[in-house]
């Protein structure tokens, strides 16, 4: 992990960003030491994504902002640079093809070798994107499309990516939230990656949301807020309440348990024989004020549970349901959108907003039956009230509610599209991966509108495979393998080893 050199392997100063009359980014300052795990955390719309890209070329600094690597001064905008070349970036989204081979998406970089007459060597590609990938361990078959390999295998991929043509460079490897699609059993051998491509000699820019992970893997970690920096510390000098209080510029709670079940036993829902993708027979009773977790590795069938009950799985569904309170007879699983469940989708930018909306249209968009006059006229002025109303409630932070959606930061459009749902009254919400790419004062908001709710008797289903918002949420978890509820976990018996231990089959 060592090196000759002393200074920082990375270094910028006076980074400042404005869009508009927005201030992304104002005199940030940032070193990044050989061989360490930096970290850089902080709110939502805090600069951090503004930051990445203008390491990465796709936004460029104001005048002033000074850039050096090993020492020597780089310029920021020139991203062909061979010197810049020794930043490398995995971005959250991976910018990988899914219908292509590991093979075929490692040479979309930096191209295919090819014989005196133009024709691709397919052996020695094979053996280079080969190399490049067993050194993790993963058993990666380079010739599949990586559609069909696990999202660690994808992640790996992308990294190996990065670092092609880097052997034995020093540089610094950036990394944006890269387990924010990991199932908690592969985050582990994740972090074992991000070592050794540290121990490799490269040096790691860790971005992510969660504080569990900051102190889990990083040296030092550079606190954002509001465009500025606040603050860079060891990891080993910090608590996750003081970072968290660095991150949200106050005292704050971290620790968020369930308050306990509320003894109500009458059920607001009832599933039985639910027959879906891999789902074999599910059954359960979601009770009045119950905050049900359902979770299990990628692939278990935990993730199509919401959708199917809720009436949105695209493929084939049999099963039964019913809600009590409205009638006593079940209705079939494939009609379950007669229901009028409403849920809070795993792909918010996918399938929870309409960017090219506002956050008042995307907010009302399933109430405008209830908005109209009997002319068939939407009343602007109720659904601007209604709109105005919940934005209030669920403490949505925008400059109103005619502003696109897509100038909200994640967790204000999670705000949005939970309170889409809420403003449709109905018995039951479903959520599934309720917290993804939220900071942690955004993520604790969020628990306390959920268990707001639960407290007014609506019945919550929380499909996770974030352990934490499952300690966090849920009175009662229902623990999904091979289609099947394996394990079912109850009030205290409700730990992340239990939760884990039962996911991975090894209890």
């Amino acid at each position: 992990m060592g090196t000759e050199l002393t200074g920082p392997v990375l270094r910028v100063a006076a980074l400042s960003k404005r869009f508009g009359g927005t201030q992304a980014l104002e005199d940030v300052d940032l070193e990044v030491a050989p061989g360490e795990i930096h970290a850089l955390i902080g709110p939502n719309g805090s600069g951090k994504s503004t930051l990445i890209k203008i390491l990465a070329g796709y936004h460029h600094a104001e005048p002033g902002a000074v850039a050096e690597l090993d020492g020597e001064s780089f310029d920021l905008g020139q991203v062909t640079a061979s010197r810049h070349d020794r930043l490398r970036f995995v971005h959250q989204e991976l910018g990988l093809v899914g219908e292509l081979s590991a093979i075929d998406n490692l040479a979309l970089s930096h191209g295919f070798a090819r014989t005196a007459f133009g024709n691709i060597r397919w052996p020695e590609m094979e053996r280079r994107t080969s190399a490049l990938v067993e050194r993790f361990g993963l058993g990666i078959d380079v010739r599949r499309p990586l559609a069909t390999a696990t999202p660690v295998q994808r992640t790996v991929v992308a990294i190996a990516a990065a670092l092609q043509g880097w052997e034995g460079r020093r540089g610094v490897l950036v990394l944006d939230e890269p387990t924010a699609v990991l199932p908690p059993g592969e985050v582990a051998r994740l972090f074992d990656i991000v070592r050794e491509v540290r121990d490799a000699g490269a040096a790691v820019l860790y971005v992510s949301h969660r504080m569990d992970e900051i102190f889990a893997l990083a040296d030092r970690v550079t606190v954002i807020r509001g465009g500025r920096r606040i603050a860079t510390r060891p990891v080993a000098e910090l608590t996750p309440r003081s970072l968290a209080e660095l991150m949200a510029g106050e005292e704050m709670e971290t620790d968020h348990r369930p308050a306990p079940a509320s003894g109500r036993t009458d059920p607001v829902l009832e599933v039985r024989d639910l027959w879906a993708g891999p789902l074999r027979g599910v059954g359960f009773d979601l009770a009045r004020g119950e905050r049900l977790g359902i979770t299990g590795l990628v692939g278990s069938g935990h993730e199509i549970v919401p959708y199917a009950v809720c009436g949105a799985h695209a493929g084939r569904v049999s099963g039964r349901l019913r809600l009590p309170d409205r009638s006593q007879r079940w209705t079939r699983a494939r009609d379950a959108n007669d229901l009028g469940l409403p849920l809070v989708p795993a792909d918010r930018a996918g399938e929870g907003v309409i960017g090219d909306f506002s956050v008042g249209e995307n907010l009302t968009l399933p109430l405008l039956a209830r908005l109209r006059a009997r002319s068939g006229r939407l009343r602007r002025r109720r659904e601007s009230a209604l709109a105005e109303d919940w934005i209030r409630r669920v403490g949505v932070r925008t400059a109103g509610r005619g502003a696109r959606i897509t100038t909200l930061s994640g967790g204000n459009q999670q705000k949005v599209v939970m309170a889409r749902c809420l403003a449709q009254r109905p018995p039951v919400l479903t959520l599934c991966e309720p917290t993804a790419g939220v900071d942690i004062a955004t993520r604790l908001q969020l628990y306390d509108l959920i268990e707001r709710q639960a407290d007014e008797g609506m019945g919550v289903i929380v499909s996770s495979t974030d352990t934490q918002d499952l300690l966090a949420l849920c009175t009662r978890v229902l623990v999904v393998r091979d289609g099947r509820i394996a394990r079912e976990i109850s009030g205290r018996d409700i730990t992340e080893s239990a939760l884990v231990h039962a996911m991975e089959g090894t209890e």
